[in-house]
Formats: C-alpha cells, structure tokens, sequence
C-alpha cells in the first residue's frame, strides 16, 4: 500500500510570533500547544515558534519569528502572495460576521468579492500581511 506525505500543520513568518499566534487563535478558535502558552505576566517572551492546535490537539498553525518580512503587496505583484490559505464559512451571513471578527482582531480587508453569487469571498491579510480567504463552501 501507497503512503503519502500529509500535512503536518501550515506555517507563517511573522516580526510578531506571539501576536500573530494570538491572531489565528482567536478568529480560528483554536489552542496553544502544551508548553506553547503565554508566559506569566512580566515574564519576557521570546516565542520564535509556537503551534497552533485544533479541540482534538491535531496541528493546524505553526508560527515562526524571523527578524525582516516584507509584507505582500498583493494584489501588485511587486512581493507576491507567496502562500495563502483559504477558510470556508456555511452562509454569507457567516461570512460577514467572520470578516467583521477577523478586521477586529487586526486584519485588513484586501479584496471584496461578495457581491460574487459563485463564490463569495473577502480576501484579507493578517496582522504580519499574509493574505488569507474567507469563503462560502464546502469544507
């Protein structure tokens, strides 16, 4: 029997490891790795890689701190997307309220395609500039 390689988790560079991290945690729902969490308060955190993990404890987000990242310029293709990953809502209802929760917690709204009947979307860009979709679908 045939073995494929399988997605361990998706990882992002960020200037901001722990404030990216915060990001996708809060607009995913999602929970730190064991050992991951934030330090106590007046605690220094020198976070350079934390992991992001779904109820179940399976990987979904690795966060990397590299000390320069130019920001995407998409959708000039000056500095380009590189990488972006895509999120599905069941409702445009659902989209909205997520596009609100996602601008909230610090993203910027990029390109707006929900006038769209095929395919609904917003494209945003997290607080380190990496461009993701939030999208009525099917998962």
């Amino acid at each position: 029997m045939d073995s494929y390689p399988r997605r361990m988790h998706t990882a992002l560079d960020t200037t901001d490891a722990r404030g990216l991290a915060e990001f996708y945690r809060v607009l995913l729902g999602l929970r730190y790795r064991p050992g991951d969490e934030p330090p106590d308060s007046g605690t220094p955190d020198d976070a350079d890689w934390l992991v992001l993990v779904d109820d179940d404890g399976n990987r979904q987000l690795a966060i990397q701190q590299v000390d320069v990242l130019p920001p995407s310029t998409w959708p000039a293709t000056d500095v380009p997307m590189q990488l972006h990953i895509d999120y599905a809502v069941p409702t445009l209802e659902d989209l909205h309220r997520h596009r609100r929760r996602a601008e909230d917690l610090g993203a910027t709204l990029l390109l707006d395609r929900t006038t769209e009947d095929s395919e609904p979307l917003y494209v945003l860009a997290d607080p380190a500039g990496h461009p993701f979709c939030l999208l009525v679908g099917v998962v």
